[in-house]
Order: structure tokens, then C-alpha cells, then sequence
């Protein structure tokens, strides 16, 4: 696992990134960066999670390298991404995948950045060529969070409650167990979501526990889903770390960062994303975890946002690439068999605009 000490330097740098605007948070992700030609050009997004990925990242690089905690070694360099600059649409509407990594991979393809720093649930299945992803940091927790100020769990929410989402798989797997909920789009970062929900634009919000542990933020927690209840996105909590395929001193570097446990997991559930042909238009859902007896268990879902369908599987085998790949793609050709091709093309045809409670978007000020 990952030095406390790292992730403890990542959080300050997140709580110093929470509280900064955006002008001061570039300045912060550059300071050190002037004294000498950077070893490392760190490419993220400048949301305050993001930069806080980004500062464990860096961390973690100058702990393992001698050469790269020298000042300026790793420069951080911030890159705003589509999904970042359009706040007031569903991400399925904007096409789904890519939007929060596209103009990353262009920095990293034409050598403006060395490595680029993602949140693994936000990278598409398959790689822009010229790029690979040899490296997984330690995975966060995967759960779900529940937070409201005025309840204190989803079975004491009233009928025809208002929940904060962007994602249609918390939407699915909510409408599933609550028909008469009202999900309404909930785009922004973590601690916009937050403001709106003490504001009171909504009675209660989802939020990765994970991206709430990164930013110290889980005081703002009211309860924690199982995964039987709510089953997180595929690589939720974990953190990918990609280069271009012929960069061997990056690769070098990345090396030991890698942590083999996550990298499995995040193989095996991006295999079953990528055999359902998954985005931001389809509630798909999928866990891959060691087992007590040193297998990998695999549990997987896909939904019709309505919650009115859904097909689940699971899947168990040895902890090796070869397996975790297997599964993962033999998990998700059974749910697409079993879904059929009208339930894929309905929700292709519908994508982000079907809302079984017509929602308004509320919008990102």
C-alpha cells in the first residue's frame, strides 16, 4: 500500500486545494516547479480532487526516486477538460465517453506532459494509441456515501424525496428500490455539490467515498452504502497513471508506483465495461475484489435508468491478468445476451435525455 505519510502530504495539499479559487490553485500546483528543468510533467484537471490525486502522485513519485525530490523535479501542470467547461448538461448528452480525459491524452500524445494523472472511472476502455496505463495507485475505498442534512439514511427519506446525481447508475439503483424519487442532474465538483445541498436545492446526494476521503471531507458524511445496496462504477477509487508506450524513463518511474492488487481489479471490471460497450449513457455497474482465499470475485449490473430492469452476474477465478480479463469480458457478454439488443438500443436511443421524472438540470453557477 502507499506510505501514510504520502497520502497524509496529498491531503494537505487537497485541503490548501479546497479552499483556493482557480487562479490560486494553478499557482499552488506550479510552486517548486522554477528552480530546474522538470524530470516529470504531471498532467491533471484542476479540480480540488483531482489536484489532491495529483499531489499523492508526486508524493509518491519523490519517495521512490531520489532524482525527482530535488525542487522542480515533478512540475504539475493543469489541463481543463470538456467535461469540466460544460456544467449545465447530463455527460451522456455530451457523448460520455473521453470527457474529462480527452485533452489530457492530446497534452501527453504532443509531449506537453510526461504522465497524466486520472480517476480511473473517468478513462475510456480503450486507450488513445501511442498511450498505455502501466500503473495503479492503491485503491480508496469503493462505497458509496449518503449525505443529507436533514435525514440520516436513504430508507428515512420521505416519498417523492429529491436526490442530486449526475450518474445513472446511482439513479438506476436508487429508482430500483424507491420508485417515487426524484433524481435531478448534479454536475460540479465535490464541494459545489456539497454548497447546493446545504443551500437546500436538494434533500440528499451520493458522492464516492473515496473522492470524500482524498479531499478530507468525510466529516460531511451522514452514512456509508454497502456495495449490496448501492454496486460502485467500474475503478471507482482508484487512480490511473498513464504515459506514452515508448517513454521508457517515465515508465521506469511508474513502475514502482504500481500497485498489482488494484491493477487486477480495475482489469477485470474495465474488460466487463468494455464488453457492454459502456459510457456515461448506460447505468452499468461492476466490482472486482480478492477473495479470502486469494481468488477474485467479480460482481457486475446493468440497468435501464428507471431501475425498472436490471441483470446482475458474478463471476469467481485466480487473481492473474489472464483470469481478471476473462471474467470481466465473459460477465459482461452474458448481461448484454441477457439484456438483448432492444434493451442496449433503447437506452442508445434515449441516452441522457431519458428521465423518468422529467428533471430539471441544476445548473453549475
Amino acid at each position: 500500500m502507499a506510505g501514510r505519510g504520502a497520502r497524509a502530504g496529498a491531503r494537505r495539499g487537497a485541503r490548501a486545494a479546497c479552499g483556493a479559487a482557480s487562479a490560486g490553485a494553478r499557482a499552488g500546483a506550479g510552486a517548486g516547479a522554477g528552480a530546474g528543468a522538470a524530470l516529470v510533467k504531471l498532467g491533471t484537471r484542476g479540480s480540488p480532487l483531482a489536484l489532491a490525486q495529483a499531489y499523492l502522485t508526486r508524493d509518491l513519485l519523490k519517495k521512490s526516486h531520489p532524482e525527482l525530490a530535488e525542487e522542480g523535479a515533478v512540475q504539475i501542470k493543469i489541463i481543463k477538460t470538456t467535461g469540466d467547461k460544460v456544467l449545465n448538461q447530463p455527460l451522456a448528452d455530451m457523448g460520455g465517453k473521453g470527457l474529462f480525459t480527452k485533452e489530457i491524452d492530446d497534452a501527453l500524445l504532443d509531449g506537453r506532459i510526461d504522465i497524466a494523472v486520472h480517476s480511473m472511472k473517468d478513462v475510456p476502455t480503450y486507450l488513445p494509441p501511442g498511450t498505455v496505463l502501466p500503473c495503479n495507485l492503491p485503491r480508496e475505498d469503493v462505497r458509496d456515501a449518503f449525505i443529507s442534512a436533514k435525514y440520516g439514511s436513504l430508507d428515512e427519506l420521505p416519498e417523492g424525496a429529491v436526490i442530486g446525481s449526475a450518474s445513472l447508475r446511482r439513479q438506476a439503483q436508487l429508482l430500483a428500490k424507491y420508485p417515487t424519487f426524484k433524481v435531478v442532474n448534479f454536475r460540479g465538483n465535490v464541494q459545489s455539490r456539497l454548497r447546493k445541498l446545504e443551500e437546500g436545492e436538494v434533500d440528499a446526494t451520493l458522492l464516492a467515498y473515496a473522492g470524500l476521503r482524498r479531499l478530507d471531507l468525510t466529516h460531511k458524511i451522514t452514512s456509508i452504502l454497502d456495495c449490496e445496496e448501492m454496486l460502485p462504477a467500474v475503478a471507482q477509487g482508484a487512480i490511473g497513471i498513464a504515459c506514452r508506450e515508448d517513454d521508457d524513463r517515465q515508465l521506469g518511474f511508474l513502475q514502482a508506483l504500481n500497485h498489482e492488487e488494484t491493477r487486477l481489479a480495475v482489469v477485470c471490471e474495465r474488460a466487463f465495461l468494455g464488453a457492454l460497450d459502456g459510457s456515461c449513457r448506460t447505468p452499468i455497474a461492476g466490482m472486482a475484489q480478492q477473495s479470502a482465499s486469494g481468488g477474485m470475485d467479480f460482481s457486475g449490473l446493468v440497468a435501464s435508468p428507471d431501475g425498472t430492469q436490471a441483470f446482475r452476474t458474478t463471476r469467481s477465478g485466480s487473481f492473474t491478468f489472464e483470469d481478471a480479463e476473462r471474467m470481466g469480458k465473459d460477465a459482461g457478454e452474458q448481461l448484454k445476451a441477457e439484456a438483448g439488443p432492444e434493451f442496449f438500443d433503447f437506452l442508445a436511443e434515449q441516452g441522457g435525455e431519458f428521465n423518468p421524472n422529467a428533471a430539471p438540470f441544476l445548473r453549475n453557477e
